[in-house]
């Protein structure tokens, strides 16, 4: 195979996804330039200040670390004649790609219907033998799953794992049939383990039933945070990127995309090829198309970010998940583009000291909203309500917001202006064929060969494994095809 001549590379977006492709690519050999319009590398996982404190927004938990272990080892194959920049070096010390990965006890506390349980199901619950049957035939897949995140679907690598899964799901393909077939599981676990496609912005009738898997992998694989916080994972990729030669540029925004320039609202660069990391929507006008309209949206979300005046009781967990008591209005609402009675939270607490380098106690409170573009405040009706009942919940005496001093509101406004419609999350639903790995759109467009994709908005609603997963096929692809 003959070795390409280098190429002009310009990635568009300093995302997860755009930041792990333009290091890959870098590494590879080609000339690579990063284009963000922000004043910071991450997309939608930034570093906020609030009082003083350190608090991360986007992600809050890394699952299928080995997903980012592969990352690192074909970052190293690329280079493979250059030992002095290895993502990790042999003993593990502090290098580009250095990650310390802290295991959190457990997936999370989840309470629905006035019944508390913890995933993995802890000894004595009710629940807890319907949850060693499914841990048995389910927490297993890690390998497979794994394999799907960073492989493209039709390699033949990739067969094992598409076989294994095949013959567990059979014909039940989402994630709902699936569930509601398991008649020996009780109601209330089914719920637990179904609201998990939220995290894909969709009801378990819209998701593949890969989904119900996935609790069960993450609670016998575990859920990571990296030390000093989930920002330290989109730093280090800009280290790689960085390292490997890649030039970044922040406060950068694009204006237009041709078919061998990138202009910006400062420059303008010369391109062979285009990897972009944006919104589909956003792309689309970029490269001068008019906007789409979405059939459907995902949901979008309010996210109160707090310093606390006081700790939460010594019981409360890390990452808790407070449901409603009825999930199915619940995504009613939300295909409505309603605010529901009672929504999906997530609570995730951090103590003085625990994870980030922080003198005081914070928390992040995650509303799932619907995607309405609007702007949120405490004194929202639909904030309120939510925050009196997700506290009680949890075993509060008061209001979490009165425990709380300075804070800061991300909402559906906010998320808008990423380029998705009204702040949805994971931009337009699809076809529940088009979920998961057979996604669209496709990593290269059809139309323009020179132009490819990454990023969340390619691969929606499998956080940070499948933005990096999809980000190394997408590579993969990119440099086979220059190989001829």
């Amino acid at each position: 195979m003959n070795t390409p001549s280098p190429r002009r590379i310009v990635v568009l977006g300093a995302g997860i996804g755009g930041l792990a492709a333009a290091a890959l690519l870098a590494r590879a050999g080609h000339d690579v330039t990063v284009l963000e319009g922000n004043d910071w590398v991450g997309g939608k996982s930034r570093r906020l200040e609030v009082g003083g404190q350190r608090i991360d927004t986007g992600p809050s938990l890394v699952t299928f670390p080995a997903v980012w272990d592969e990352l690192m080892r074909r970052y190293d194959a690329l280079g493979a004649g250059d030992a002095s920049s290895k993502a990790v070096d042999a003993r593990g010390d502090s290098s580009a790609g250095q990650l310390h990965l802290r295991r959190l006890p457990e997936v999370g506390r989840y309470f629905y219907r006035g019944q508390t349980v913890t995933l993995p199901v802890e000894e004595g619950h009710p629940w807890r033998a319907a949850w060693e049957r499914f841990d048995r035939e389910h927490g297993g897949l890690g390998p497979q799953i794994t394999s799907l995140l960073t492989s493209d679907p039709i390699d033949p690598k990739a067969l094992p794992a598409v076989g294994a899964l095949a013959r567990l799901y059979g014909t039940r393909l989402t994630t709902k049939r699936f569930l509601d077939a398991l008649t020996w599981m009780p109601e209330g676990l089914r719920e637990v383990i179904a609201i998990h496609t939220l995290n894909a912005g969709v009801p378990p009738t819209r998701s593949l039933s890969l989904y119900a898997s996935i609790p069960a992998v993450m609670a016998r694989d575990g859920v990571w945070v990296p030390e000093g916080g989930v920002y330290e994972l989109p730093l280090a990729l800009h280290r790689l990127a960085l390292q490997a030669g890649a030039r970044v540029h922040t406060g950068e925004s694009v204006v237009s995309v041709e078919r061998s320039r990138v202009r910006t609202v400062a420059a303008e660069y010369r391109a062979d090829l285009v990897v972009s990391a944006l919104d589909p929507g956003v792309l689309a006008g970029l490269l001068g198309g008019g906007p789409s309209r979405a059939r459907g949206l995902t949901c979008s979300g309010v996210a109160i970010y707090g310093v606390l005046d006081q700790l939460l009781p010594d019981a409360t967990a890390t990452h808790s998940v407070v449901m409603p008591d009825d999930p199915a209005a619940l995504h009613r609402s939300l295909a409505a583009g309603l605010a529901p009675e009672q929504t999906m939270a997530f609570v995730n607490y951090y103590r003085p000291g625990e994870i980030y380098p922080n003198e005081k106690g914070t928390v992040a409170l995650l509303l799932t909203s619907p995607a309405d573009g609007h702007r949120y405040g405490l004194d929202d009706s639909f904030v309120q309500r939510e925050i009196a009942r997700i506290s009680e919940v949890i075993g509060l005496d008061q209001p979490i917001t009165q425990m709380i001093g300075e804070y800061k509101i991300l909402d559906p406004e906010y998320f808008a202006g990423w380029g998705a419609t009204g702040g949805a999350l994971y931009g337009a639903t699809r076809p529940l064929w088009q979920s998961g790995p057979l996604h669209a759109p496709a990593y290269r467009d059809p139309r323009r060969r020179w132009l490819w994709r990454v990023g969340a908005s390619v691969h929606p609603g499998g956080g940070i494994p499948a933005v990096l997963g999809g980000a190394m096929t997408s590579s993969a692809k990119l440099l086979r095809s220059l190989h001829g």
